[in-house]
């Protein structure tokens, strides 16, 4: 979620620089198969370990994160999870690297997973108009469902004008249709079509259309077109009702910093923010998962396991923000970042992102929790690790990919220190 007076995401890191699995699941009979190459069995090796966890360490540092979880898949090489850091700053309790988070914006490519399979039944269609499906929005009549997966609506964004009130009062429920109100306050980004705009009010509105056209909560509709089929067991749309992310299970404690009287990041005692209601992220921003789970979801957006009848949800990117680099684009409630696919973003408490290689399988996904940084940074990490994991040697009977990424892992390394909130400790 946007805080005021921060860049837009991604653009934080692309200024600075311009300046300077298949993971195994189990469920019912209906789970999809995620078409990627096999993942090799084992451990990645241990240099590659040492960079991958050098450039967490960093990445927390600069963010002020206590703790962090990341799990990296490169099908020939190896894999590795692990949960690094601490619950709380300074403290002794160790991160469980099976503890549930908060996914924020993977959410929304999730929601788009939704669209497209209700589409697939005929229960509406992407080229819907918004007004046919949620009341209230007269002014909508030019602008479809479709576009408000792509971000092309137009439609302005509610959370600049709301974070300080949801850091307020953390356990406060919201309405979505007063969500997006504010969303839809805002002047108009642009005709519809004409590009890729930031919009989180357009997200919470295609939830409210999804359930008109289902006649069930966007927590159901998530749950039987996206979390079911691909197994994702440690994946959910909470309630309103403020609560940790799980409440069965180990939870990564999540935090946000914010600046003394004198103008100085208090990273030693942010603000914990570890119960709050989901409701403010709805279809947007309000899923919980595991880092298992976000992995494989990664892997099954990349490669379009849940899409049917020869859908090309990712046809035709636009630029992710003027001024883009040209390899990083946006289209179907998700990015693309060279040739990997993926979200990004916040919720109070947590930076969340996953991308996944469809062709070589290579697979990223972390959470750091504080989330006072930029998200850029976020962004950054994901794409430093895969660097890193990219360049990993083949385990026996194996080859390594040939595709590169259109980035170095220093390049992004030093993007995030130079965008660091909080001093290394001396």
């Amino acid at each position: 979620m946007a805080r005021r007076g921060r860049r837009r995401p991604a653009a934080a890191l692309a200024a600075v620089l311009a300046i300077g699995l298949a993971i195994t699941g189990c469920s019912a009979e209906t789970t999809v198969t995620v078409d990627v190459p096999a993942q090799v069995q084992g451990d990645l090796p241990e240099a590659t370990v040492q960079q991958l966890q050098d450039a967490v360490t960093s990445a927390m540092t600069a963010s002020g994160s206590s703790g962090a979880i990341v799990g990296v898949w490169a099908p020939w090489s190896g894999q590795w999870i692990s949960g690094l850091g601490t619950q709380t700053p300074g403290g002794a309790d160790p991160v469980n690297a099976e503890a549930t988070f908060r996914a924020g914006r993977v959410t929304r490519a999730m929601t788009c997973d939704a669209l497209y399979a209700v589409a697939a039944e005929g229960k509406l269609a992407l080229t819907d108009e918004v007004s046919d499906w949620v009341s209230g929005v007269p002014d909508l009549t030019d602008v479809t469902l479709g576009s408000l997966c792509d971000s092309t609506s137009g439609v302005g964004s509610y959370a600049p004008q709301l974070s300080s009130l949801w850091l307020g009062n953390p356990t406060r429920v919201w309405n979505p249709h007063e969500l997006a109100s504010y969303g839809l306050g805002q002047s108009s980004q642009g005709t519809p079509g004409s590009g890729y705009f930031e919009s989180d009010a357009g997200y919470v509105l295609l939830g409210l259309a999804l359930e008109r056209a289902t006649g069930e909560s966007a927590a159901t509709v998530l749950q039987q077109y996206v979390f079911d089929p691909l197994a994702l067991d440690s994946t959910r749309l909470p309630s309103g009702e403020a609560a940790p992310p799980s409440t069965s299970g180990p939870v990564l404690s999540g935090y946000q910093s914010f600046r003394d009287g004198n103008g100085v990041m208090n990273c030693a005692a942010p603000t914990d923010y570890t119960v709050m209601s989901a409701s403010s992220g709805y279809t947007n921003s309000g899923v919980v998962s595991d880092i298992t789970d976000l992995g494989r979801y990664a892997q099954a957006l990349a490669s379009g396991s849940l899409l049917t009848n020869g859908q090309d949800r990712f046809a035709n990117p636009l630029p992710a923000y003027s001024g883009a680099p040209s390899w990083f684009t946006a289209r179907g409630g998700a990015y693309q970042a060279g040739s990997m696919v993926g979200q990004y973003g916040a919720f109070p408490g947590y930076l969340t992102a996953a991308f996944s290689d469809p062709t070589s399988g290579l697979t990223v996904a972390v959470v750091l929790n504080n989330s006072a940084v930029d998200t850029g940074v976020v962004a950054g990490l994901a794409w430093e690790l895969a660097a890193i994991a990219s360049k990993a040697p083949a385990a026996s009977g194996s080859t390594t990919p040939d595709a590169g990424l259109p980035w170095t892992a220093q390049q992004f390394h030093d993007a995030i220190i130079a965008a660091s909130i909080c001093p290394p400790a001396q």
